[in-house]
Parts: C-alpha cells; structure tokens; sequence
C-alpha cells in the first residue's frame, strides 16, 4: 500500500464537468497534457502527449482505458517518461483509477476527485517518486483552472 500513489481534489463544479476534464480532449490539454488522443470507451485509447514532434517519447500512447462508468470511475493504462521508459515494457504497465463523487455544496455544485496510481516495482522508487510529485503538480493546474 505504501507505493501506491493517492492524490485527490475538490472541484467547485459538477460531476460532469470533472468527469470531462479527464475524458474531453481539449479539456485535457488545458491542464495536462499538450496533445490528447482519448476515447472514452473501454478498451478505448487513453494517449496523451507531451512532445508533439516525437509522439513516440513522453507520451502515454498505447495505453487503454480499462474501465469506465461515467462520471463515477475512470481507469486507464499509464506510461513513464524516457528518463523511466523501462517501465513501459513492463507487463502490465502502471494503472491509473480516478473516482468522482459528488459533494454538492450549499450553493454551489463541487465535486470530489480520488485518482489511485498502482502497479509500481520494488526497484521503481525513483520513477514513483516522480510520478507522485508530477501528480500533485497536475492536480493543483486543475485546481487552478476550475477553482480560479
């Protein structure tokens, strides 16, 4: 339990929005990503990318969504980054699980996000480590966009 990466939000707007800000193309390069590729559909692709002129490196492509029930539970295949790509011929890859719970607020809709990355190696601290820190960071971008 203890390599496993938990990070979480709270989103001042509705589920469906929250749900979109990881399914929506655009909506995930406005906080994530620079390129997005996703089709959220099970067994759809979950591609994102960082370097557009090299697709191939810092990207997520390959990677499948292994779950979905709208705006409740999104989970997907994850890649590393080249500094880490041994972890991408790893079978299976790391997994990211996102839960979105309502919270409806007083007088305004919020919402709770839980994202769960799973499936790190013993000798993947370093990676993990990053990955954790990238997390954090990604979440307060979003954070930022929808809370102001």
């Amino acid at each position: 339990m203890s390599k496993i990466i938990a990070q979480n939000a709270r989103l001042h707007c509705s589920v469906e929005r929250a749900f979109a800000m990881f399914t929506h193309n655009e909506q995930l390069q406005r906080w994530l990503t620079k390129g997005a590729d996703v089709e959220p559909v099970e067994g759809g692709r979950y591609e994102l990318f960082w370097d557009l002129d090299n697709p191939e490196h810092n990207s997520t492509l390959g990677c499948k969504i292994t779950a979905i029930e709208p705006n409740a539970l999104l989970a997907f295949e994850w890649k590393a980054p080249e500094q880490f790509c041994f972890m991408n011929e790893a079978d299976p890859l790391t997994h990211v699980t996102v839960f979105f719970a309502s919270c409806n607020e007083v007088l305004t809709p919020c919402t709770d996000i839980y994202l769960l990355h799973t499936g790190w190696r013993k000798d993947w601290e370093k990676a993990r480590v990053y990955s954790a820190r990238a997390w954090e960071n990604s979440f307060v971008e979003l954070e930022t966009l929808i809370n102001g």
